[in-house]
């Protein structure tokens, strides 16, 4: 039997339900993106794919705005979220398995909508400041993570080497995207060779 009074049921169950809503908008607003891109991306067609009000949809986001940031943001969170014990796993290894790590990190590109939801929101950052924010902040943790992987497996490394070369591999990875998942060109087995050795041998 539950210790809390009506009033924090009450709170809890309504608190529940409102977290539920705003997860159906975000669902609905990630569709979209991936199904007719951002332009298409309205607070009508939202609130339309997640048959609910358009008042609910605003209620929760403000603005077109706030809400692409808003499935940006749970979008990489949840990249982040995979992706950093990959690192760890890593380090974990001796000596540490670099290609494994580079394998699995690039097998985030074999999820056709997370890279058509990805190179949306690209496109939309170079036109919306709010949504490059988000995504300098996702990429700087991303970096972080690989510059951290990078000092464990050579201390001595000086700090502008180590983040020079966490940039340039988050960049190789993440712009290989478009280029393995059919959208720039079409993945070749001598590609993806090539691929992997230059980012394995950007980790040590």
């Amino acid at each position: 039997m539950s210790d809390r009074s009506p009033e924090q049921e009450k709170r809890t169950a309504t608190t529940a339900k409102g977290a539920q809503r705003r997860a159906l908008i975000l669902d609905a607003a990630e569709q979209i993106l991936f199904e007719s891109g951002y332009g298409e991306l309205t607070m009508r067609a939202v609130a339309a794919t997640a048959q609910t009000r358009l008042g609910h949809v605003q209620y929760y986001f403000h603005s077109r705005t706030e809400l692409i940031a808003a499935v940006l943001r749970r979008t990489l969170d949840r990249s982040l979220d995979r992706l950093a014990p990959l690192f760890t796993d890593a380090t974990a290894h001796t000596p540490p398995d670099t290609e494994g790590l580079v394998r699995q990190l690039l097998a985030e590109h074999d999820d056709p909508r997370l890279v058509r939801v990805y190179t949306e929101l690209w496109a939309l950052a170079g036109r919306d400041e709010a949504v490059a924010t988000v995504l300098r902040t996702f990429y700087g943790d991303y970096q972080d993570h690989v510059a951290g992987f990078l000092r464990a497996r050579d201390p001595a490394l000086p700090d502008a080497v180590c983040q020079a070369r966490a940039r340039v591999f988050t960049a190789l990875i993440e712009g290989a995207a478009l280029f393995r998942s059919g959208i720039a060109a079409q993945r070749t087995e001598a590609a993806d060779t090539e691929l992997i050795n230059t980012a394995t041998a950007l980790l040590g």
